[in-house]
C-alpha cells in the first residue's frame, strides 16, 4: 500500500499508479467475472510472463485491490478475487469499456 509520501497529489495519477499497467487492467477485467486461479489467469492473459503476473498480483494485493485466498488442500489451491475496494473500480472499467467500444465503432465506420 502506498504511503502518504508516495501518493501523488493528483487523484488521476494515484489511480494510474494503482491500475495503470496493461496487465493490471486486464487482471481486473477478469476478476470482475469471478475468482481466478493463477494458471487460469496466465493462460487467459496471452503474452503475460509468469514474473509480471506474479508481481502484478502481489502489488494489487498489497494495495488492497484484490484478495488472495489459499485453501488448505494438497496441492494448495489459491484463488484471486476482487476486494470491496477493487469492486469499487467497476465504474472506471465500465467507462473504459464503453469508450473503447465507441472508438472501435468509429474506426470501423471510416
Amino acid at each position: 500500500m502506498m504511503t502518504k509520501e508516495e501518493m501523488p497529489a493528483c487523484p488521476v495519477a494515484t489511480t494510474v499508479q494503482l491500475i495503470g499497467s496493461k496487465w493490471k487492467l486486464l487482471i481486473l477485467r477478469n476478476l470482475r467475472m469471478r475468482p481466478w486461479r493463477f494458471n487460469e489467469l496466465r493462460r487467459d492473459l496471452e503474452g503475460v510472463s509468469q514474473k509480471v503476473l506474479t508481481d502484478s498480483l502481489r502489488a494489487m494485493e498489497d494495495d488492497g485491490i484484490i484478495t488472495r485466498t489459499v485453501y488448505p488442500e494438497i496441492p494448495p489451491k489459491v484463488e484471486y478475487a476482487l476486494s470491496p475496494l477493487g469492486e469499487s473500480m467497476s465504474p472506471i472499467l465500465d467507462a473504459m469499456a464503453q469508450w473503447g467500444t465507441t472508438y472501435q465503432q468509429m474506426m470501423m465506420n471510416e
